[in-house]
């Protein structure tokens, strides 16, 4: 079995696919966002990252498969040190204090802990892209919650167009008519 099948059949004991989320249940939001991930070219453990990215919860989205706490190394043991890094600083990220100056500053604030990390250029770029195509998949399945995100990813993405992959970067401009 693959890491993917893997992580897919731990999703569902979890009870992913019995989680209400944008267009059905948070199982198929996550494999959207994988999906559409790999066909923007991100990388294998960007990708995987993607289909656990709500694993711990968001700022956005409350509900958790695992605890942050104590079942990281639960999640690690099947997507890697990497991916589950991704992982958890997306689901930890305070997007208040993060989002709007990110490309400036870099640094994202764990809403968990309250400590903030300064990116290197390929986490920051991760980080962006998995932002960017979770919002986007969001615009898509949700029609109620698209009537405000649309108006901010229309403000939000130009700002990080420095941070962004050019194929991500190329998706939301199509999307979002920028």
């Amino acid at each position: 079995m693959s890491t993917f099948q893997d992580l897919g059949s731990l999703l569902l004991v979890r009870g992913a696919d019995e989680i209400d989320h944008a267009g059905g249940s948070l199982y198929v939001h996550l494999h959207r966002v994988a999906k559409r991930l790999g066909s923007l070219g991100a990388s294998d453990t960007l990708v995987l990252a993607g289909l656990a990215h709500a694993a711990y919860g968001t700022d956005g989205f409350p509900t958790h498969l695992f605890d942050w706490q104590t079942e990281r190394p639960v999640l690690e043991s099947v997507i890697g040190t990497e991916a589950e890094q991704i992982v958890y600083r997306y689901g930890a990220c305070d997007r208040e204090t993060t989002w709007r100056d990110l490309a400036e500053h870099r640094t994202v604030t764990d809403r968990f802990t309250g400590t903030s990390e300064e990116l290197g250029t390929a986490d920051l770029r991760d980080f962006v892209d998995l932002t960017i195509v979770n919002e986007l998949d969001v615009l898509d399945n949700d029609a109620k919650r698209a009537v405000k995100l649309g108006p901010f990813l229309t403000e939000q993405v130009p700002r990080w167009q420095s941070i962004a992959s050019p194929a991500v970067l190329t998706e939301s401009q199509r999307i979002l008519q920028l």
